[in-house]
Parts: structure tokens; C-alpha cells; sequence
């Protein structure tokens, strides 16, 4: 099994950022690949940023593109989300996620989920 543990959120003005970590523990963390969802009250789950198992392939919902960041440090067993200008809609729990593939997580269907860290953003 795989354990994740988010943290970083916070609240922050529109145009601020914040960076979110992700802590994995139980597994070979090398080799999952990983990723970033959220969820705002009254709505789906939907991802947010996804990156392979080395680093090589990432991918990004449009909303988010230009302004997150995905990395990770296997050195760490961490996960990184920086998240730059951002705007009152971002505001949602984000939850960490990891998968096999890349293609996985970016569907979602993902076994292993973090609790979740709020982050609200203020106008």
C-alpha cells in the first residue's frame, strides 16, 4: 500500500501562489507516477496535474496551464504543486494521487489518494 499525506494549502489573495507537497511513504515511490486533483463544494473531483514515474512526461488541465507546476523529488518521496497567480475559482481541497501510469492518474482511477489540503483564494 502507498500512504500520501498532502500539505502547503493555505489561504492567499487572487494573484499570490502557493506550493503544495505530497508525502509518500509504503512504496517504491519511483516508480508511481503522480499527480494533483481537486475538489470545490458542489462539484466533481477533477484533475489538475499529473507527472511520470521519472519525471519525463507531464500533463496539465487547461485551466491550470502557464500558471501550476508539477515536480517531484524521488530523493524525498515528495510531490510538488506551484501554483502561481492564483485565481478565486482554484480555490478547492487538492488531493494527491498515485498510479502505475500517467495515464491513470490523469483518468482518475488511481487506488492510492491523499486526505486532501484546503486551499482558498481570496478576490
Amino acid at each position: 500500500q502507498v500512504q500520501l499525506v498532502e500539505s502547503g494549502g493555505g489561504l492567499v489573495q487572487a494573484g499570490g501562489s502557493l506550493r503544495l507537497s505530497c508525502a509518500a511513504s509504503g512504496g517504491t515511490f519511483r516508480s508511481y507516477a503522480m499527480g494533483w486533483f481537486r475538489q470545490a463544494p458542489g462539484k466533481e473531483r477533477e484533475f489538475v496535474a499529473g507527472l511520470g514515474w521519472n519525471g519525463a512526461m507531464t500533463s496539465y488541465a487547461d485551466s491550470v496551464k502557464g500558471r501550476f507546476t508539477i515536480s517531484r523529488d524521488n530523493t524525498k518521496n515528495t510531490v510538488y504543486l506551484r501554483m502561481n497567480s492564483l485565481k478565486p475559482e482554484d480555490t478547492a481541497v487538492y488531493y494527491c494521487a498515485a498510479a502505475a501510469a500517467l495515464s491513470i492518474v490523469v483518468r482518475g482511477t488511481t487506488d492510492y489518494w491523499g486526505q486532501g489540503t484546503q486551499v482558498t483564494v481570496s478576490s
